[in-house]
């Protein structure tokens, strides 16, 4: 396991953004655990999951020039990444948003932000259907930029509608890469040294074996 995949399971746990449990997912199916990155909800975890995703980025080598933040929950994760990419790596990247509905009055539009152009990475927390990411794609072509690839925090490696995982099933549907800063193969690899989390794993291994990619 990756230093940053490390810090950012870890993050997920402090803040509870990743949960063990009992939760019924959209699928209908029952997951022993559940990730939820609305709960990066202060400094600390915010600037932690940035420094992550500028890691994954990095390791990856996918080439961007701005960044879009599908509402709600890539507004602050885009700004997060933004920042570390400053910080660390001397970059200074343009960060557009999405309006769940079109504002009449003021500046207008749909957008928020830097206008769309050039190669536009869209930042996530992770795919289920995979709507937010074809509505996000539709967005950026509109405006002016082309959408170049995804960068989500966890890929749950599973599953969707058919054998194909929603990570997958984007990969090959839009044509745009997908970068993940952990998937559940790396949650276990996690959960295997934590001590803590010994009685949670069988659950989850289970789970990988029944709906898993």
């Amino acid at each position: 396991m990756k230093p940053y995949q490390r810090q950012f399971l870890e993050a997920a746990l402090t803040c509870e953004a990743l949960r063990f449990g009992e939760f019924t997912l959209k699928s209908g199916r029952t997951s022993p655990y559940f990730f939820n990155a609305g709960r990066f909800d202060h400094g600390c975890a915010l600037d932690t999951i940035g420094r992550c995703y500028a890691a994954a980025l990095a390791e990856d080598g996918l080439a961007f020039d701005m960044l879009f933040g599908p509402a709600y929950k890539g507004l602050p994760l885009a700004t997060a990444l933004s920042v570390a990419l400053w910080r660390d790596q001397g970059r200074d990247v343009p960060v557009a948003f999405n309006r769940k509905e079109a504002k009449d009055h003021g500046e207008g539009g749909t957008l928020i932000g830097a206008p769309p152009n050039g190669r536009v990475l869209i930042v996530d927390d992770v795919i289920t259907a995979g709507t937010a990411i074809r509505e996000s794609v539709a967005l950026i072509r509109q405006a002016g930029g082309e959408p170049c690839g995804v960068v989500i925090a966890l890929d749950r490696q599973e599953r969707g509608q058919g054998d194909l995982s929603a990570a997958d099933e984007v990969r090959r549907s839009l044509g745009l890469p997908v970068v993940a800063v952990a998937g559940l193969d790396d949650l276990l690899a996690f959960m295997d040294v934590r001590e803590d989390l010994a009685a949670q794993r069988a659950a989850v291994a289970d789970y990988r074996s029944r709906f898993g990619c």
